[in-house]
């Protein structure tokens, strides 16, 4: 609307009791008239038609004027315009709404930059584990931890700072202060060549699944996150894609290592070639550096072991070995329980600085990548130390049905912290490799099946139980005969292992609970507004009409974590059933809706609750390219001798280790 014309004039009224009123604007109205009269016939012609011109003009102008407006104003992608899009719209705002109303132009935001909404919301403050416990999410009812990083939320926050909102991928993200810093010109204009982003607040269309390939959409995600890796954290153990730069934790290449065999599996082979060639020329393990020996354990010496068995480069086992020998003062303790860290260039070892325990996890999680080691350089050492650890724990008191206590002593052998019960961090894979070490080793070790299936008998007693709204089936904590709704995303590994149990012909009642499990997980995932499953939930147990999912907030993280996936993938392996395949489908839709960094690399977030902002924590887990992504394709593969469950066994980060042949009879 333009602004009402103003008045260059006094109106002056003035009375006289003998005469009427006399009007100055009304004389001043008579005295234009009389101007107009006084002119030409030309002239008047002449000003008419140039007004009627000018309308002419206006009335063609001002639906190209709206159409854009409106397309622009409909595109909720809006901040996406480039530059040269902004240039065509801007001149044409200026000249009605700015220079019309004899003001200047309201800024208008560059590229991925909304302008200021107000205070931001107040990012959680993020804390790790320490090293030994620092591979999981945080801790919020019980003593969490094996595979956690501590989370607190509303703890030491600073005051609430505008931010800027950072648009990518259809998720609107809020950026920390250390994160990327805003795109310099070279930047936006490769970020305008990129195809549109989808719409914040809209769902993802589904891609017809007849027309995409499913294995390649798998390799493409490899190669995204790949590519933020080799730009911006080569050689380093974790890429952070938000800031383009890397986290560094035992300085090993983590990532890199971890990623070996995946690439392998899906057929990178320049990927792999360059990769390997940096393990042959700059990895190296005579380094004065404290390592986790669960975390190295499970990640370098099994991911170097397994790509020994699929490439069959003898490179790969003498750094294995070379490795194992520098985390063998781990085991030098009074009571043969390992602890928990490992100087592998001085060769000392010890515990944490704050308690003399080790988890339960850490020191039952580490046999199946020993044992081999011991079998393929028949140095027996390796496996006599972990084969010692299971035995101790095998005749422990402290256990309830089968069921571990989560921490153990290094000085004593001794569980600490009784009465407390799960399957998520700080235990879950001494459960996974009871199973998996009785399938490595041909079924003929008693001891670890009569231990599994104890300790199953005892989950399904004690920590099994259904959500009232819709009847799903999931698995609590016991704590001191308290039992409390609380389950990991960790947990989620328990279909896929109790599945594999099954196929080797354990009791059928385990195949029913695992498609149960599988379902609940699968709706961990479902029932959040990102399709991303939070790090922790809590069940409803009432009957009611609300949500079975409860979300603390300083639960709300997603770390691109694998446990899912991995689940699916053993239930379509021996099911056959398509719909795992669907839900792994619409995981990975998510995290390329909600994680995936343009530049390259997946992040994790903050709030799965939030699809407008779920917060990038900006960081990428080695395990999202060893195991989340590997689990994903071996899932959409046809092929099932790729991998045979019949002849691998995949230790805790997917990394596939042979099944040892029958001794002879």
């Amino acid at each position: 609307m333009y602004p009402p014309s103003r008045k260059d004039f006094i109106s002056l009224t003035l009375s006289d009791p003998h005469s009427h009123s006399y009007n100055n604007g009304k004389h001043r109205r008579q005295s234009c008239w009389r101007k107009w009269k006084q002119l030409s016939r030309l002239q008047r012609s002449l000003i008419l038609f140039l007004l009627a011109l000018l309308l002419i003009f206006g009335l063609l102008s001002y639906p190209g004027l709206t159409e854009q407006w409106r397309g622009l104003s409909d595109r909720e992608d809006w901040l996406d315009l480039n530059d040269r899009e902004l240039k065509t719209i801007l001149p044409v705002v200026k000249s009605v709404f700015g220079q019309a109303a004899g003001k200047a132009p309201a800024p208008v935001a560059g590229p991925h930059v909304q302008p200021a909404l107000g205070p931001a919301k107040k990012a959680f403050l993020n804390k790790r584990d320490p090293p030994n416990l620092q591979k999981d999410g945080n801790i919020s009812d019980t003593v969490g931890g094996g595979r956690q990083e501590v989370v607190q939320d509303g703890e030491g926050e600073e005051e609430d700072k505008e931010k800027k909102i950072v648009s990518w991928r259809g998720a609107m993200i809020e950026a920390d202060q250390a994160t990327e810093p805003p795109p310099s010109a070279n930047e936006r204009e490769a970020e305008a060549e990129a195809p549109p982003a989808i719409p914040a607040n809209t769902v993802p269309q589904e891609v017809s699944t007849g027309t995409v390939d499913r294995l390649e959409a798998v390799r493409d995600a490899f190669r995204h996150a790949w590519k933020g890796y080799k730009d911006y954290a080569w050689g380093h153990d974790e890429l952070k894609p938000i800031s383009k730069s890397f986290g560094e934790w035992f300085g090993l290449g983590l990532t890199l290592i971890d990623s070996l065999d995946t690439m392998w599996i899906m057929g990178l082979k320049e990927e792999f070639a360059e990769a390997k060639n940096w393990v042959e020329k700059e990895l190296t393990f005579n380094k004065n550096v404290d390592v986790n020996l669960f975390e190295t354990t499970i990640r370098v010496l099994g991911g170097l072991l397994s790509t020994y068995h699929l490439a069959g480069d003898q490179l790969f086992l003498d750094k294995a070995k070379d490795l194992g020998s520098r985390l063998m003062p781990a085991f030098k303790t009074p009571s043969k329980i390992p602890f928990s860290d490992v100087n592998i260039g001085k060769g000392t070892a010890h515990p944490p600085r704050w308690t003399s325990d080790s988890t339960l996890a850490e020191v039952t999680s580490i046999q199946l990548e020993f044992r081999e080691l011991s079998r393929l350089t028949q140095e027996p050492q390796y496996q006599e130390v972990v084969n010692e650890v299971t035995k101790l724990v095998h005749k422990l008191p402290g256990k309830q049905d089968g069921l571990v206590p989560m921490f153990i002593n290094t000085n004593s052998g001794q569980f600490t912290h009784k009465g407390v019960f799960t399957l998520g961090a700080r235990a879950d894979s001494y459960y996974e490799y009871l199973l998996k070490q009785w399938i490595q080793g041909g079924k003929t070790e008693d001891e670890l099946l009569e231990d599994y299936l104890q300790a199953i008998e005892g989950v399904k007693k004690h920590l099994v139980r259904q959500t009232g709204p819709s009847r799903l089936t999931f698995v609590g904590e016991l704590s001191h005969n308290r039992f409390n709704p609380k389950m990991d995303h960790l947990v989620c590994f328990l279909p896929g292992t109790l599945a594999l149990g099954a196929h080797n012909g354990l009791p059928g009642d385990h195949m029913d609970l695992a498609v149960e499990l599988t379902e609940t997980c699968h709706q961990m995932y479902k029932q959040m507004e990102t399709g991303l499953s939070p790090e922790i939930v809590h069940f409803n147990l009432q009957a009611s009409d609300s949500r079975d999912v409860n979300i603390k907030p300083a639960d709300r993280h997603n770390l691109l974590r694998p446990e899912t996936v991995e689940s699916l993938f053993y239930m379509y392996r021996f099911t056959k059933d398509n719909k795992y395949r669907d839900w792994g489908w619409d995981i990975l839709q998510s995290f390329n809706n909600y994680t995936k960094v343009p530049g390259g690399g997946y992040t994790s977030i903050n709030n799965v609750r939030d699809p407008v902002n779920p917060g990038p924590r900006d960081k990428m887990e080695s395990f999202f390219l060893g195991e989340t992504l590997k689990y994903l394709y071996l899932l959409f593969s046809d092929d099932m001798e790729l991998l045979s469950l019949d002849k691998y066994v995949f230790n805790t980060e997917a990394h596939p280790l042979p099944i040892w042949p029958s001794p002879p009879k």
